[in-house]
């Protein structure tokens, strides 16, 4: 059941939950992802980042028509969406890969050159078909969105959607990337004045280290799109630790790995419809 992301964003909004967007890196994680989804009866979006592709040799068709055969599959609906593009070559290629949406990265720039910048991306992937996601942190962060202690303005973030015209929009309320303890604390007075300010869904990143308490507030306080990727690579990673890693066969630990990512994505996706 491969589908549109706004399909899914849509009726997210609808019904007052949240969309969980997964990142992949193998074919393992994609797998473990619709797994996961499957079993908790809940729609979910394959992320594809642009530093995954780089993994890959810098090459987005193998992986994005992995993810796109599993989704194709799913007994839940499934969309595509590439993430964090700095490289607008790789943008190009999104929408001949099976890409519904996409996420456009200049968030380190100073803050008109990341509208400039986003405005030019949005313009052609809207032709192209593509709903468009961008970020918006610190005005000029040279550490990007997410670094430490940095948030979003609802003003800017408000004149920022309407100078790029973009469909979603991450925003910076006290989340980190990379986070490996579920320890951050979310600034849900800023989440409800920003979602009051600006009129498309917004995005939270780094939500691997946000407590299942907060991620529940922060949809209820108006976040729509919720990004997770390092929680399963956590699952992944302690899991083949966990191995018996004697024997030859990579499937005696991947597939434990998987079934780790699997649990992982049930649980969140359960999370974030309020359950």
């Amino acid at each position: 059941m491969l589908v549109p992301t706004s399909a899914i964003v849509e009726e997210a909004i609808r019904t007052g939950t949240g969309v969980g967007a997964f990142n992949v890196i193998t074919l393992e994680h994609a797998e473990g992802i619709v797994t996961g989804a499957e079993t908790a009866g809940k729609p979910v979006l394959l992320q594809i980042s642009q530093n995954c592709v780089r993994f890959h040799g810098g090459r987005l068709l193998p992986i994005a028509r992995a993810a796109a055969a599993v989704a194709a599959e799913s007994s839940v609906p499934v969309a595509l969406h590439l993430d964090h593009i700095e490289d607008e070559l790789l943008l190009r290629q999104a929408a001949d890969a099976g890409f519904a949406s996409v996420m456009v990265d200049a968030s380190t720039l100073p803050y008109a050159e990341n509208v400039d910048a986003t405005r030019h991306a949005v313009a052609w992937a809207h032709r192209a078909g593509l709903w468009v996601e961008a970020e918006l942190g610190e005005v000029g962060g040279k550490d990007g969105a997410h670094a430490p202690g940095v948030r979003t303005d609802p003003h800017d973030a408000a004149t920022f959607v309407a100078d790029t015209g973009v469909d979603a929009l991450a925003v910076a309320v006290g989340s980190s990337h990379a986070m490996t303890t579920r320890t951050a604390a979310l600034d849900l007075d800023l989440i409800a004045r920003l979602r009051g300010a600006v009129p498309v869904p917004l995005v939270l990143h780094g939500s691997s280290g946000v407590p299942d308490d907060q991620l529940r507030a922060a949809v209820r306080h108006g976040m729509v799109k919720i990004n997770i990727g390092t929680a399963l690579n956590v699952a992944f990673t302690g899991t083949i630790r966990d191995a018996d890693l004697r024997s030859s066969d990579p499937r005696k630990y991947l597939a434990p790995a998987r079934d780790a990512i699997a649990h992982t994505v049930a649980h969140l996706l359960g999370v974030l419809a309020g359950d």
